[in-house]
């Protein structure tokens, strides 16, 4: 009996794990046997394996090849582990054992090229943590390098084999597909200063950004909803490194990294005909959805009413915890889902009630019974409630140019800053993420503030959890104002921003 092993990496959820590939050539008729929990795509590695020796002129064992993938209850997905079982399977061929520190993530071509897969930013965080070099397709190498600094890209198979004494064909006009070099992104093509008017939501979308709170906007189509979501992202402070790979790593295991590192928030808007699955992530074998692609940035729902109710109800656990978890029988799953969320709706079904009530063709039950499709307590997490309306012509022509992103995102970025430092001992970093018993022993509120909150919580309008919200929301603006505390003023412009609806009878 032979036996050889090699290391490789299993990505759950967002997160790599260390696989080691052990192979054993027995005596008995030849048989190829792949053993440790590997998923289908896992199991077919044999065929592409045995091809790509083959197509490279490698001699494969004409005996009984077993690969055991350890831990045997680590779930083992995707076609990364081809290079890593053909290096082993080489290793025990020649008795000539594998460094413990190199690690191999690839898929074999039928033509013995080692080509791209998903999750090589995660595979490659691993690797550095545990001092390891990684060897990746000859593509993906430059992505890899971002989080390891040991990195050596493959491109045919038979450039390892060589490596191991063996005789190889390596095809002369062999090379990767791609290669671009890995940009540094932090441009929007978008400015507040693009819109005109609306003075009163860029400040409630100034309020939100400084605090990292939810907000929802009402208004009339065309009124201008979707254009300050957009530009929203434009005014917040710009990631960290670390932030930054964060989000790398969740486009990579979406095959979606587009070799632009950006330190700017995220941007996601699906459509409001998006699935509970494309909205918070799942399916058979579990993928991050919109929520975790928004994390450290934007969730923007367009046409919120328009969204089943079901679907919506599914981000109130991430929106308060920042992450969602997904079961599944084999394996359960944990993805970052720290968005801040965005909603826009029309005030009724035909848009028309705020503009002219006459011209509406909602009844009054219909308007109120198409708000409750977004539900009381999804209503309940959002912070901020805005309504816009509309500029006249006139106004809009004699409007002034708007104050520019770079000029918010300032006051943004010092708000931010003073939380903070205010905040540094709980490791939080700003207002939305502080706890109900911090905000309990941290803030005063005077009697008469008080008295509202009894009186809201006696007619059963305001929960425990939207007075938290509303006291946040008082320290962000605290904060924009340089203020030490919130004090009634700032507590009463909370509520405002709390309260500012529409009246849908």
């Amino acid at each position: 009996m032979k036996t050889a092993y090699s290391h490789a990496i299993s990505v759950v959820g967002i997160e790599g794990h260390l696989v080691r590939i052990e192979v054993a050539l027995l005596p008995g008729l030849p048989h190829f046997n792949i053993v440790g929990l590997p998923d289908t795509t896992v199991s077919e590695s044999k065929e592409r394996i045995r091809a790509a020796f083959f197509s490279a002129g490698i001699p494969f064992p004409s005996m009984r090849v077993t690969v055991n993938l350890s831990p045997a209850d680590t779930p083992k997905t995707g076609s990364g582990f081809d290079l890593g079982i053909a290096i082993a399977i080489m290793s025990a061929l020649t008795n000539k054992p594998i460094d413990d520190t190199h690690i191999f993530i690839g898929e074999l071509g039928l033509d013995g090229s080692v080509r791209p897969v998903k999750g090589v930013l995660a595979a490659a965080l691993v690797a550095h943590k545990n001092n390891g070099k990684l060897y990746v397709p000859e593509q993906s190498r430059q992505e890899a390098e971002l989080a390891c600094d040991k990195v050596q890209g493959v491109v045919h198979i038979g450039n390892i084999a060589t490596q191991f004494g063996m005789e190889a064909h390596v095809p002369e006009n062999m090379s990767y597909i791609f290669k671009k070099d890995i940009r540094i992104s932090d441009r929007y093509t978008y400015d507040m200063s693009d819109v005109k008017g609306q003075y009163e939501a860029k400040k409630a979308l100034e309020i939100a950004a400084a605090g990292g709170h939810n907000i929802l906007m009402v208004g009339a189509p065309g009124v201008g909803k979707s254009m300050l979501a957009q530009r929203m992202p434009t005014i917040l402070p710009k990631l960290t490194t670390e932030e930054a790979i964060e989000n790398a790593v969740i486009s990579s295991i979406q095959g979606k990294f587009s070799g632009e590192l950006s330190y700017e928030a995220p941007y996601v808007a699906p459509h409001h005909s998006a699935s509970s699955v494309a909205l918070v992530g799942g399916g058979s074998q579990p993928r991050p959805g919109a929520i975790s692609q928004a994390h450290n940035g934007i969730l923007f729902l367009d046409e919120l009413p328009e969204f089943q109710s079901s679907v919506l109800q599914s981000l109130r656990q991430p929106m308060e915890n920042g992450y969602i978890e997904i079961h599944r029988a084999r394996m359960s799953v944990r993805y970052p889902a720290a968005f801040q969320f965005v909603g826009a709706a029309n005030p009724c079904r035909c848009g028309k009630y705020l503009e002219n009530p006459q011209a509406c063709t909602c009844k009054t039950h219909d308007r109120v019974a198409y708000f409750q499709k977004i539900g009381g307590p999804l209503l309940d997490r959002l912070d901020v409630h805005m309504v816009l309306r509309r500029m006249r012509r006139s106004d809009m022509l004699h409007a002034h140019t708007g104050e520019s992103s770079s000029s918010i995102r300032h006051r943004v970025v010092e708000a931010r800053e003073r939380q903070k430092h205010r905040l540094k001992k709980e490791r939080w970093n700003k207002n939305s993420d502080v706890s109900s018993s911090w905000l309990s022993s941290h803030t005063h509120v005077p009697d008469s503030i008080n008295d509202t909150f009894e009186e809201y919580l006696s007619l059963g309008v305001m929960s425990m959890r939207a007075i938290n919200k509303i006291l946040r929301l008082s320290w962000t603006l605290a904060d924009l104002q340089a203020k030490n505390k919130p004090t009634a003023d700032e507590m009463n412009q909370a509520l405002m921003f709390r309260f500012s609806t529409i009246d849908m009878r």
